[in-house]
């Protein structure tokens, strides 16, 4: 009987991280998923569509891999299972993904200064079998933010990878003056929810 092998459909050195922490043992595979919004899409159903593309596209991609190297896998086996996630900031209507210059992030920050956003996570589990997603949401708070500031932070780098413009467990935690909902999934994998879905897999 082949084991299961748990891949990460993700890039993202934050996930590796939290995963790790959860105490699996995985690979790593990044996938090339467009993000864009469609038409009448709420920002969970959008957030929740990623998740699942990557997911998908991970198992695809890791399935090939391993037909090209000679390695058969039964096809339909639950022998592969692939964690696909996404992260966006919404603040109003507005879907506030990763900015792309010191304009957009200071746009980005202007908005979030000095009020409550919400950061949606969501997570996506699939084998081929099944899959099964979550998303998490949770409230951020931010203090006032001046200009000054914004230009500062945007000169360490660390908002550019970062939907919304900032990374709460970097610099950007000093703008975060309190949260309500889970900590984790703000910073890119909710740890209770993820573990939830990984035991109806592993």
């Amino acid at each position: 009987m082949q084991s299961t092998t748990l891949v990460l459909a993700s890039g993202s050195p934050r996930r590796k991280e939290l995963l790790a922490q959860l105490g699996y043992e995985f690979q790593v595979l990044v996938t090339d998923v467009e993000e864009f919004r469609l038409a009448k899409e709420t920002p969970e159903q959008y957030v929740k569509r990623l998740s699942f593309d990557k997911a998908k596209a991970g198992l695809f991609s890791y399935e090939k891999h391993l037909s090209e190297q000679n390695n058969i896998v039964e096809l339909g086996s639950d022998n592969i299972v692939v964690l696909g996630s996404d992260t966006i900031v919404v603040c109003g209507d507005n879907v506030l993904e990763k900015p792309n210059d010191l304009a957009e992030s200071k746009a980005m920050l202007k908005q979030l200064s000095n009020g409550c956003h919400q950061v949606l996570t969501a997570v996506t589990v699939i084998s081929n079998q099944k899959h099964h997603s979550v998303v998490v949401s949770t409230n951020v708070w931010f203090k006032p933010l001046s200009e000054n500031e914004i230009e500062q932070y945007w000169q360490t780098g660390e908002p550019c990878d970062k939907a919304g413009s900032y990374g709460i467990q970097g610099l950007g935690g000093r703008f975060v003056t309190r949260i309500e909902g889970s900590y984790f999934a703000v910073v890119g994998l909710p740890l209770y929810e993820t573990d939830q879905l990984l035991r109806e897999f592993l």
